[in-house]
């Protein structure tokens, strides 16, 4: 049976790309998509940027078609901030609007937004009304379990968003005093997934990076789908080995050196296109390490990568770097 979020047909388990702020760009999505996620977002956009016309947040609305279905997401601490942010971000056409209420960074939550949000509930739900209201598309919400070990509240949440008008809930297995330390907890998300008065579909999300743990989550916490964050940095392929897993029961084989390198291109080139060479080359650098992690004496390659601003500088590394590590066997750690 299909998991739909309005009229958005996703399949019958989705695996969903989570938004990471100076992850999620286009460039990353592009690889990502490629390689099997069925709904992507934004990275987090500030509405106090949207009605300002950053230049910054504004670029974040970026979307193309080859990407859908895609989210924007929005976070603010002000109800009317993020109502205006709700109408230009359902203007950028995207499939739906997310609210990011589960960011647990400080110059975040100082202002009022993101998880902060868990300690008042009901401006919570008067901020996700007036989203619902300001937007003719399906609006969802991605939060955490609560404040902290004594304010978990994410049951009561998903009531009264729902009541609102949310469309879909994600929830990452930890509260906000945990950042993305310890371990993530889906046992609540389990107990939401069982309430008989949730109709929408649940995405739990948090420390999934293996196959084996997207299928046993899969079945042990009852969820509608899951959203991958971290573990796909670098990994794009952790969606098709996911997929291939579920059908198979089975490991796909991890991606050869000429894939690492193809993808790793693919992804560089699709961020000088968004960004041009100067940006496009300095964002690239926190990938290379992530492309590469496993291969042995790869430092002075990583060294070189991140240092260079030439593109055919660039191209030629990656060059050597696929001679060198041709006959890399991860098997048995030889090259």
């Amino acid at each position: 049976m299909s998991v739909k979020i309005g009229n958005i047909d996703l399949g019958e388990f989705p695996l969903l790309l989570a938004p990471m702020e100076d992850v999620s760009d286009p460039p990353f999505r592009f690889v990502c998509k490629q390689n099997g996620a069925d709904l992507m977002y934004t990275e987090f956009i500030s509405s106090e940027g949207l009605i300002r016309d950053a230049a910054k947040s504004l670029q974040k609305l970026d979307i193309f078609e080859y990407e859908r279905p895609i989210g924007i997401q929005i976070f603010g601490g002000d109800i009317e901030h993020m109502r205006e942010a709700s109408e230009i971000a359902s203007a950028a056409n995207p499939d739906l609007v997310d609210i990011n209420y589960g960011c647990p960074v400080k110059n975040v939550v100082c202002k009022g937004a993101g998880s902060s949000l868990l300690r008042d509930i009901d401006k919570m739900v008067k901020m996700t009304e007036a989203v619902v209201k300001a937007s003719h598309l399906p609006v969802t919400v991605k939060t955490r379990l609560g404040w902290d070990d004594d304010s978990k509240n994410v049951y009561e949440v998903a009531e009264r968003l729902q009541d609102v008008g949310i469309q879909a809930l994600t929830i990452h297995g930890r509260t906000r005093a945990q950042l993305y330390k310890g371990e993530a907890d889906w046992s609540l998300i389990r107990e939401i997934k069982r309430n008989p008065r949730i109709k929408i579909p649940i995405f739990g999300n948090g420390d999934v990076d293996s196959p084996e743990k997207a299928a046993n989550w899969r079945m042990e916490y009852e969820v509608d789908g899951i959203m991958i964050g971290r573990a796909a940095i670098g990994y794009p392929w952790i969606f098709r080995e996911v997929k291939h897993f579920f059908k198979t029961g089975e490991h796909l084989a991890g991606p050869t050196i000429e894939e690492r390198i193809n993808v790793c291109r693919t992804h560089l080139d699709k961020s000088l296109e968004w960004k041009g060479p100067k940006t496009g080359i300095f964002e690239m650098r926190r990938h290379y390490a992530n492309y590469f992690k496993g291969l042995p004496d790869f430092k002075p390659y990583r060294m070189r990568l991140v240092s260079e601003g030439d593109i055919a500088n660039i191209y030629s590394i990656l060059d050597e770097v696929a001679e060198k590590f041709a006959n890399y066997d991860p098997a048995n750690q030889l090259a």
